[in-house]
């Protein structure tokens, strides 16, 4: 029953700043998932802790990732608005506590805590913008959130140098609270239920995911420490979760249709994608520091990488129909080891030469993930289409995690308080190590047939989900 003109009329103000909150909430997300690595630097100058550098990324990466689709179904049984607001305020208060740290063990747990939060944001936003607008609309307010996801990411890195180096990276962290707390008055009066909570109908996996936290927990903290028995502990509970994934009628990650070729190359190359690029994002700024002594040099090294991907994402999106996805992924990782490996090379090169190609780093990892998503979710059954997207996400970030702890295992805690010659040479190491990761996902897109229709069938899914 289609309402009457009145009443559209005075709903469409309503749905527009219950969109203005949710896109504020967008921002800050994208913000912080790029903000602090620039930051980082000043923050071990101020609270020691060089051996923990890695754990404030990899813990925010981790309990987000993981939450994220816990969050979404969740809010089936009570409701998108209340979780929301809820997800918020854990984010908001992780973020307070981080600019409050005294140490970076605080900080670690702060930013778990953020991280918990975080992991609300994205799936309920893009599912309140599901329900709020109909088939037609839902395209342009999707793109409209990714280029806002954009944009953000690219400032990130440079408000995080400037704020270091100008002001206190505890800003970094403080500058959520002004912009958050209007989000949440704004959702919190504007954003209307438009389903009811479907109580009893809607299982959710809390052991798998108790399981995967904590085996990733433990192997990323393993990592990060050396200590290799929880490393070795963390993929038996990792293992464990499997298990139960296999068995849940409703898991946190659709088993059975990642067994199939195509999600399953999918869901290894987001993960071997995410490991090396995270986890070079995570000691590029350090870098870029130790050669110029500018916090804000250590923002601007990152922005030409996450402009790649921004460009990349909206190039393969407008090429697929000619060269399919599979074609464009493997295009994506034909490029990624060939520059990964020049950065080993000259990695005592001036930075231009490092940020050139890091540009091109992000162009691999736009065609490739890009195309990977979009060709697993045209071949994915309706029903199956967010599980089968969230998993891919879900390796994506997992992967992050998992290298920025491994990478820092490889340049080693005496080069990331001491600099100089060693950090260099550590990075190097880190770079060689993203080539074999690449070099693995390349041989894996390899074994995709190229399918041009994928592309025409995939042109009308969610592109901004993936951009997002």
């Amino acid at each position: 029953m289609s309402l009457p003109p009145a009443a559209v009329s005075s709903a469409r103000p309503t749905r527009l700043w219950a969109t203005i909150g949710l896109v504020l909430g967008v921002f800050l997300a994208a913000l912080e998932a790029s903000v602090v690595a620039t930051a980082m630097p000043s923050v071990i100058r101020d609270l020691g802790g060089q051996h923990l550098y890695a754990l404030p990324f990899a813990v925010f990466l981790l309990t987000s990732t993981v939450s994220s689709p816990l969050w979404g179904r969740a809010s089936d049984i009570f409701g998108r608005k209340r979780l929301y607001l809820a997800g918020v305020t854990i984010f908001l208060i992780g973020s307070a506590l981080c600019g409050a740290a005294g140490s970076m063990a605080f900080l670690v747990a702060a930013r778990a805590l953020q991280g918990l939060g975080a992991g609300a944001i994205m799936p309920l936003t893009l599912t309140s913008v599901g329900e709020m607008y109909s088939l037609e609309e839902r395209p342009k307010v999707q793109a409209f959130i990714s280029s806002v996801w954009g944009v953000s990411a690219l400032l990130g890195p440079l408000l995080g140098g400037v704020l270091a180096e100008h002001a206190s990276w505890r800003w970094v962290f403080f500058v959520n609270l002004p912009f958050g707390i209007p989000a949440m008055l704004i959702v919190w009066k504007y954003l209307q239920e438009t389903v009811q909570p479907k109580v009893g109908k809607v299982q959710i996996d809390w052991l798998g995911a108790f399981l995967f936290t904590l085996g990733s927990g433990l192997l990323v903290w393993g990592l990060s420490l050396s200590i290799w028995w929880q490393v070795g502990a963390g993929l038996l509970v990792i293992l464990a979760a499997v298990l139960v994934e296999l068995r849940h009628p409703a898991p946190l990650l659709p088993m059975k249709a990642l067994a199939q070729r195509l999600p399953n190359v999918g869901l290894w190359n987001n993960l071997l994608g995410g490991a090396a690029y995270f986890g070079v994002i995570a000691y590029l700024p350090l870098y870029a520091q130790n050669v110029s002594g500018s916090a804000t040099a250590g923002g601007l090294i990152l922005t030409p990488m996450l402009l790649g991907w921004v460009l990349a994402s909206i190039l393969c999106t407008r090429t697929m129909k000619v060269l399919g996805l599979n074609r464009q992924a493997q295009i994506g990782f034909v490029i990624l080891p060939v520059v990964f490996a020049l950065m080993a090379v000259f990695a005592h090169a001036p930075l231009i030469v490092i940020s050139i190609l890091g540009f091109f780093v992000g162009t691999g990892m736009g065609f490739s993930m890009v195309s990977l998503l979009l060709a697993v979710q045209s071949a994915s059954p309706r029903a199956e289409l967010g599980a089968t997207t969230s998993a891919m996400l879900f390796a994506r970030q997992m992967g992050g995690a998992l290298g920025t702890a491994g990478m820092g295992l490889l340049i080693g805690t005496a080069a990331i308080s001491g600099g100089g010659e060693a950090l260099i040479v550590g990075l190097q190491r880190a770079f060689i190590l993203s080539v074999v990761l690449v070099a693995v996902g390349l041989a894996l897109s390899l074994t995709l047939k190229n399918d041009k229709l994928a592309g025409r069938s995939a042109a009308p899914s969610g592109v901004g989900e993936l951009d997002a």
